[in-house]
């Protein structure tokens, strides 16, 4: 299945791009942004969503809900790759990705039409599901294609350069995404948004939907797709020709452990973990967080199309995997570095609070709750959660059997709560949470609304410290742009043009959607677990660490494979 290897000829990488190509790379990357924001949107308002959709249940279920409901199109990601991905290699590039967007942005669009569970009683979060469901599916179908639809239509020595500009898209498209909204608020205000204003964003969609099926409407098929099929060489079983065959399934496994897989954390780490950190443990309010995100992306976009650039002059191999590699190094400095930044009171109360939880091992259980549907009861396990949620670090000491557990805050022992006994179990915990929360924060943790936490009021309101931790961000994003500029010309090389659409997309979507996806809301569970606020860095520095390995050790270099050649 491989493609070979041909010399650089010298021409193509220094002729300026065609009139045609500039329309090819313009349309593709446009349209994919359009859809990343129509994916963003949901996971941006999922609070409020879930708010409108499982108004049935108690607030904190109907938050869980809706972030279930967001992790579904995730996880469908990959079977859109394989339904989608067969239709383009049958049918072709352009019409199979005229599709994905066409089912993306109307489904997006139902949701912001969609009346909420007050209206329609239930059926309203059973739309709102299956809207997620089809979004996942189109993206599992955009990506592959917008990527072989460029770099079939790239010259030789230019495709990192040219598909570069669609690894863009996901972060103008959250970038984007996240303009709207704070518009929006911004104008209404916060209780008119929270009723109604939400949709705003949703319904917006459907202008950007037009515009994108207009553009793509104009564009011809892939060269390399004509020249398939006009050779009578296209593959009349993609999916068995992909996967059930060794030779070419062994290829994508080693592009999903040896590229994607990595790729997916480092992105995720770097963009959507790196905000939730900011809102869930430094405590930084969700609007400084957001234009916090939006400057460190204004300022590291750019270099998604360097890294593209420079990858045809060293190659696709040594930029990912330096990506992977500095990524894991360096988490643990940057996201410390990252809290000392934006909330000093607290870096320096983790280093001088010494907070336990005393307890018989025997009564306490696991707090690994990824999708956060487990209640805690026993005194053990709802103290530590207390602690994790509040962003107290605190390690677990072992008490005789039968001890009552205890929470000591520098040696100044405290009960933990137990309902037992209790008149008014809740208000009982209320007030336990009152007066444990105070005792921390007499002990040096800082308040939510501490003054030291760092905070804009408007978009330029660049101070010495949002300027430090945009700094730090920025970083992160620039490690991003290393695994992600290069990676589309990277897939693309690895595949015959017969298969490209399908294997391509399957690795990127796996790794991606579910070691990336999935990132946020594991290791967050890693971090009650423990009680250590960087432990959940683990995650994405195992998961580089394995793809540096694998990818170094089994993957050779595409920079100059021809694509146009199927042996």
């Amino acid at each position: 299945m491989s493609t070979r290897s041909v010399p650089s000829t010298g021409e193509d990488p220094v002729r300026p791009m065609t009139r045609e190509e500039k329309k090819v790379i313009f349309a593709s990357s446009l349209g994919t942004v359009f859809e990343w924001y129509d994916f963003y949107l949901y996971g941006a308002l999922a609070t409020i969503i879930g708010a409108q959709f499982f108004s049935q249940f108690p607030k904190a279920t109907a938050d869980i809900f809706a972030l279930l409901a967001f992790a579904a199109g995730f996880l469908v990601r990959p079977f859109g790759a394989l339904v989608f991905g067969r239709l383009g290699d049958l049918v072709g590039r352009k019409y199979t990705f005229l599709v994905t967007i066409l089912i993306m942005g109307l489904s997006t669009f139902v949701v912001g039409l969609l009346p909420g569970y007050n209206q329609i009683g239930v059926a309203a979060p059973i739309i709102l599901i299956a809207a997620r469901l089809l979004q996942g599916l189109a993206l599992g179908g955009e990506y592959g294609g917008a990527a072989t639809y460029v770099a079939e239509h790239a010259p030789h020595g230019r495709r990192g350069f040219y598909t570069s500009w669609i690894q863009t898209t996901a972060t103008l498209g959250l970038f984007l995404s996240l303009i709207v909204i704070l518009f929006s608020r911004t104008i209404i205000g916060e209780a008119a948004f929270a009723a109604w204003g939400w949709r705003i964003p949703f319904l917006v969609s459907v202008v950007l939907l037009g515009i994108s099926l207009w553009i793509r409407l104009q564009l011809n098929e892939s060269p390399a797709f004509l020249k398939m099929k006009e050779e009578g060489t296209h593959s009349k079983a993609p999916l068995k020709e992909a996967f059930g065959t060794w030779s070419n399934a062994k290829i994508a496994l080693l592009a999903l452990f040896g590229l994607t897989m990595g790729q997916g954390v480092v992105w995720y780490t770097g963009q959507f973990y790196a905000l939730f950190f900011m809102q869930s443990i430094l405590k930084v309010d969700g609007y400084t967080a957001n234009l916090l995100i939006a400057w460190s992306l204004v300022l590291g976009t750019g270099f998604f199309v360097f890294f593209g650039w420079l990858s045809d002059k060293i190659g696709r191999k040594p930029i990912i995997m330096a990506g992977c590699l500095i990524a894991a190094v360096c988490y643990f400095p940057l996201f410390q570095a990252l809290t000392t930044a934006a909330n000093p009171a607290l870096e320096k109360a983790l280093d001088t609070v010494k907070v336990e939880v005393v307890a018989d091992p025997a009564n306490c259980g696991k707090l690994f709750n990824p999708v956060g549907t487990r209640v805690f009861t026993a005194p053990c396990d709802t103290a530590r959660d207390f602690l994790a949620k509040n962003s107290i670090r605190y390690s677990t000491t072992e008490a005789a059997a039968g001890s009552p557990v205890q929470i000591t805050i520098n040696g100044q022992a405290f009960p933990a709560f137990d309902p037992a006994g209790a008149a008014d179990p809740k208000a009982a915990r209320a007030d336990w949470d009152k007066a444990t929360l105070a005792a921390l924060q007499a002990a040096g943790y800082p308040k939510a609304a501490d003054p030291g936490i760092v905070k804009m009021t408007n978009p330029f309101d660049l101070n010495g410290q949002v300027l430090a931790v945009i700094g730090l961000l920025f970083i992160l994003v620039l490690f991003v742009t290393m695994v992600y500029g290069p990676i589309a010309a990277a897939l693309v090389e690895l595949f015959p043009t017969r298969i490209r659409y399908t294997s391509m997309s399957l690795p990127y979507h796996i790794g991606n959607g579910w070691f990336g996806g999935l990132l946020p809301a594991t290791a967050f569970a890693m971090v009650a677990q423990t009680g250590d606020i960087y432990f959940g860095l683990w995650y994405p520095i195992i998961f580089a660490g394995i793809c540096f390995v694998i990818g170094m050790l089994f993957l050779s270099e595409t920079k100059d494979r021809d694509i146009y050649a199927d042996d």
